[in-house]
């Protein structure tokens, strides 16, 4: 029984990182993670658990593909200015080993 517990604990923390993640946390927004929340506890006491579970794990495994279907398109359009997302990638990259790009002067 407690494995369940632990799995279930561990699919609602990724649906609930994936749900932020992509849809994400702003006042308008919030109302998808409280129905996340409301459906956890909702069917917490039911037989069934398994088949939720495994539901919820399905659900959040497409919400993620579905956005990194989504990047990898973008990244393959050459028609579009990538000079914002360059900017992003390159500010994560400087971000992740400490370090801040400088501010470009534009007259």
């Amino acid at each position: 029984m407690s494995g369940e517990v632990v799995l279930a604990a561990r699919v609602y923390r990724d649906i609930l990182k994936a749900v932020v993640k992509h849809v994400g946390k702003e006042d308008h927004k919030v109302h998808f993670i409280d129905f996340v929340k409301q459906e956890f506890r909702k069917n917490a006491s039911l037989d069934s658990t398994r088949e939720k579970i495994n539901l919820a794990r399905n659900y959040t495994y497409l919400l993620n593909s579905i956005h990194s279907h989504k990047d990898l398109l973008f990244s393959y359009n050459i028609a579009v200015d990538r000079t914002e997302e360059m900017k992003r990638v390159l500010g994560k990259s400087a971000a992740s080993v400490g370090l801040r790009l400088p501010e470009v002067y534009q007259p």
